[in-house]
């Protein structure tokens, strides 16, 4: 018979995400992934059919294949369609933004134009703080608020970098562009930094190779129609279902 799993108490209720405690397995946590989707800081709310279901399925295919790679991460099954067993970290209040293609709110801060495909992606750290709306931060600002170390800085971008050399010819192996994404780590009771969160078309901007078509967030963000047919659609390319 299947293990059960008891959920003890909610520990943490996001914008996309619950986690929760569970009987009998210290140092472990069950991921519930919502149908419920936002933007803009959670000004623009709605749900996304299946949303919960497809992003569990996507993360758990992901993180299985960035650990086969070697980058250590905090999944450790799929338990149900949308719950996942995790390990529990604590997370390191930065959100890391590698940028592939010029999108997003790079347009603003840059004069390149959309779909512009940079020579070098480009790394930025976000101060994870929704009282503030995850303000863009420097080295110095992380160091100085002592929410990181130099050297955790340092393990943090090169951990993105190594997930964006491996993720970039995987999405495009299924004719999708990673055009920017963001990741979330952690540190396990050792103090090892190590992936955590989701990636998802919540977290991914990812376009058509050929079309440009936007298939992630961006269609729910913007009005733009068909959001849960993106989403089907990417989960039939990487999935094959």
């Amino acid at each position: 018979m299947p293990e059960k799993y008891t959920k003890i108490k909610k520990i943490y209720e996001g914008k996309a995400k619950k986690l929760y405690t569970l009987k009998g397995h210290r140092g472990l946590l069950l991921q519930e992934f919502k149908d419920d989707a936002t933007a803009f800081n959670a000004l623009k709310k709605g749900k996304i059919q299946n949303k919960g279901i497809i992003n569990c399925e996507l993360t758990a295919f992901i993180f299985t294949y960035l650990a086969k790679k070697g980058v250590k991460n905090h999944f450790v099954k799929q338990i149900n369609e949308n719950e996942m067993l995790i390990k529990q970290l604590k997370i390191v209040p930065i959100e890391v933004v590698i940028r592939n293609i010029a999108a997003g709110s790079l347009l603003k801060k840059t004069k390149f134009k959309e779909g512009h495909e940079l020579s070098k992606p480009i790394v930025e750290f976000y101060y994870k703080d929704d009282s503030l709306g995850d303000p863009m931060i420097s080295d110095s600002h992380a160091l100085a608020m002592k929410i990181a170390t130099e050297k955790d800085l340092k393990t943090l971008k090169q951990m993105a970098e190594k997930i964006n050399s491996l993720l970039k010819p995987f999405f495009r192996k299924r004719e999708l562009k990673l055009v920017d994404f963001k990741l979330e780590f952690g540190k396990d009771s050792t103090g090892k930094i190590m992936l955590g969160d989701e990636i998802t078309p919540d977290t991914c901007r990812l376009w058509d190779v050929k079309t440009n078509k936007k298939l992630d967030k961006d269609r729910f963000r913007f009005d733009l129609g068909g959001v849960n047919e993106a989403y089907a659609e990417v989960r039939k390319r990487i999935l094959g279902k």
